[in-house]
């Protein structure tokens, strides 16, 4: 039993030597990973800082910038580490470890695989040249000016003041009118005149109204009018003007002041503009005689 017990010791005091004497060795070696983990350390603050005012020049939205200048700082301090663990002689344990990152990230990216594709949706938003802060849009049957682009949300503010957030992914998948891109855009009013009006003084008097109320400010400086078809009570037309506008609300205010003036032509000039008439007609005509004979008329 005695030696038993100090065969154990002189092995337990040979593996306290052995590893002595291999940190002794490796001294120069740990004192060399160690600052490299401290300067990448700072090296990550400063190259976080960098991409953050870079990044800044193109994406206005703090949490894109701060998301981004967080995950360089963390590439930096895990090149630092791989680094370290080299002049150390630990292969394998950065295999290990390299090993171990990729599963445990399998299983974070499958277990949010919806909040990342947001994520990645945002990114990729954030840089779009097409898609600003400020821009009127319609998309996914909402319509507003977007106010914020986040990692997570689209945020459109409505023309009733509420607030929509609309997932970043929903967005790249669908369909968006980005009516800020132009400074012009076409409006088109639908009307009708009475059958016995003048064509061509309707017209001419309508596409004079319109230039004199709105101008037409677009790429074709001439307001166009056609006739569409012989409706039901009137003889229905189309006109199409274009104005300076980016947003919704700049279409309603001109759509609006063009139906006035139209109309204020129209009641000067005695020009009708007809509203569906519905008559009923009964042909059958009641006899009271026979009604009163049938009532009189003996029940068996």
């Amino acid at each position: 039993m005695k030696e038993q017990f100090n065969t154990a010791l002189a092995n337990l005091v040979d593996k306290l030597k052995g590893w002595f004497n291999a940190i002794i060795e490796n001294i120069p070696n740990l004192i060399i990973a160690i600052l490299v983990m401290v300067a990448a350390y700072y090296a990550s603050r400063y190259v976080s800082k960098f991409v953050k005012r870079i990044i800044g020049r193109k994406v206005k939205e703090e949490s894109i910038k701060s998301a981004i200048s967080k995950v360089t700082a963390v590439v930096v301090v895990a090149l630092g580490l791989f680094i370290a663990l080299g002049i150390l002689n630990l292969g394998k344990a950065l295999t290990s470890l390299l090993a171990g990152a990729g599963v445990v990230g399998l299983a974070i990216g499958l277990a949010l695989q919806g909040t990342l594709a947001n994520t990645f949706a945002g990114l990729v938003l954030s840089f779009r040249k097409n898609i600003k802060i400020g821009n009127w849009v319609e998309t996914s049957g909402f319509a507003g000016r977007v106010t914020e682009i986040n990692l997570k949300n689209f945020a459109v503010k409505e023309g009733d003041n509420n607030i929509v957030l609309i997932p970043n992914k929903t967005i790249l998948d669908s369909p968006l009118k980005n009516f800020s891109l132009t400074h012009t855009m076409r409006i088109s009013i639908e009307c009708g005149v009475g059958y016995e009006s003048d064509l061509e003084k309707v017209e001419k008097l309508t596409k004079d109204t319109i230039s004199q109320a709105l101008g037409n400010e677009g790429p074709d400086k001439e307001v166009e009018f056609y006739y569409t078809e012989f409706g039901g009570s009137s003889i229905n037309y189309i006109c199409r003007f274009w104005i300076n506008g980016e947003a919704r609300i700049d279409e309603l205010k001109a759509r609006n002041k063009a139906i006035i003036a139209i109309k204020k032509a129209y009641d000067k000039e005695g020009i009708n503009i007809p509203f569906p008439i519905r008559t009923l007609q009964f042909d059958n005509k009641l006899s009271l005689d026979q009604t009163q004979s049938d009532d009189h008329e003996p029940k068996n």
